[in-house]
């Protein structure tokens, strides 16, 4: 995978503005935004691209967008960027911008919204369940046995954690409920874990993830140096192909484009099960997405070249 010809000069020659890349924000994700925004900066700087930060933090940013720019590059994480309404405002002043649109964003956020999608479509995911203060603990961990319980609309594994009493479930829960929207239990699911980048229309290589915590929390993805990143993932090439596909299937059934990442689960009957969709993944240096692009041969700033550039078609 090159684009090298797709990047030449002639599409960024028709950029009528700086490039703003939004970053920071209100949302417990606003460290890692920072970092994936400083590195899309440098990289598209690094091109002779004119690119100026906008931090969302400050709810004057729209304005100075419409004053300014004409063209965003996404780089908030959570409901910021990831929920739609960025997407909204962006759409109301006619600025184009990287990522996928105003309801793919919402439903992909929203992870009970997007798993209550894929049943209908019979995509498959972990059974799971809303919960709320009354809630019968017990007899959720009775069913399953254990959980992972999930803020529905945050990313970076903020907020979760493992069940496997009542008591745990009951506790978790009111630790996810300080997030916002709702908040699920996930049946959990015993083996490998995997992600697939999508490209445009393209997927790019698997990876396969591994951590000696209890699961790829927060601390795995942003902090840990023993994290274990391996591709080639080690599936069959039978098995790599059904798992691009129910990525790129999964992607599209929320109407997502442009670029982002898919999460799986594959259990000890090598079944995968669909996690959730991010829309707008980390771009830092301990982030999939870019790890992904460098299997195929894309480096960094040529991968926040072709995402800038797929928003302008």
């Amino acid at each position: 995978m090159n684009y090298s010809s797709d990047n030449d000069k002639s599409w960024k020659d028709g950029l009528k503005s700086p490039v703003a890349v939004l970053l920071g924000g209100k949302t417990a994700e606003r460290a890692v935004s920072l970092q994936s925004g400083e590195a899309i900066l440098a990289a598209l700087r690094a091109q002779n691209i004119a690119a100026e930060a906008v931090d969302t933090q400050d709810d004057s940013w729209i304005k100075t967008v419409a004053e300014r720019y004409q063209h965003v590059f996404i780089a908030l994480h959570g409901g910021d960027g990831e929920g739609g309404s960025v997407q909204g405002a962006l759409d109301s002043i006619d600025v184009t911008y990287t990522g996928s649109g105003v309801m793919a964003s919402a439903i992909a956020l929203d992870k009970v919204r997007c798993k209550y999608l894929w049943r209908g479509m019979e995509l498959p995911t972990p059974s799971f369940c809303e919960l709320s203060i009354n809630s019968h603990w017990d007899d959720i961990i009775r069913q399953w046995g254990k959980v992972i319980v999930k803020p529905a609309s945050e990313g970076s594994s903020i907020g979760m954690a493992i069940a496997t009493t009542g008591a745990e479930l009951k506790g978790a829960y009111e630790i996810a409920s300080q997030y916002q929207g709702a908040v699920m239990a996930e049946q959990w699911v015993q083996g490998a874990e995997f992600t697939v980048a999508i490209l445009g229309k393209e997927t790019l290589p698997v990876i396969r993830l591994e951590t000696d915590h209890g699961f790829y929390d927060y601390e795995a993805k942003y902090i840990s140096t023993d994290t274990r990143y391996i591709c080639p993932c080690g599936l069959s090439a039978s098995q790599e192909q059904e798992l691009k596909k129910m990525a790129l299937d999964a992607f599209h059934s929320v109407g997502c484009e442009g670029w982002g990442r898919v999460d799986f689960m594959q259990d000890e009957s090598d079944n995968f099960f669909l996690l959730e969709v991010n829309t707008v993944p980390g771009m830092t240096d301990h982030s999939l997405v870019p790890m992904a692009a460098k299997e195929a041969s894309v480096n960094f700033e040529e991968l926040v070249a072709e995402i800038l550039r797929l928003s302008l078609l």
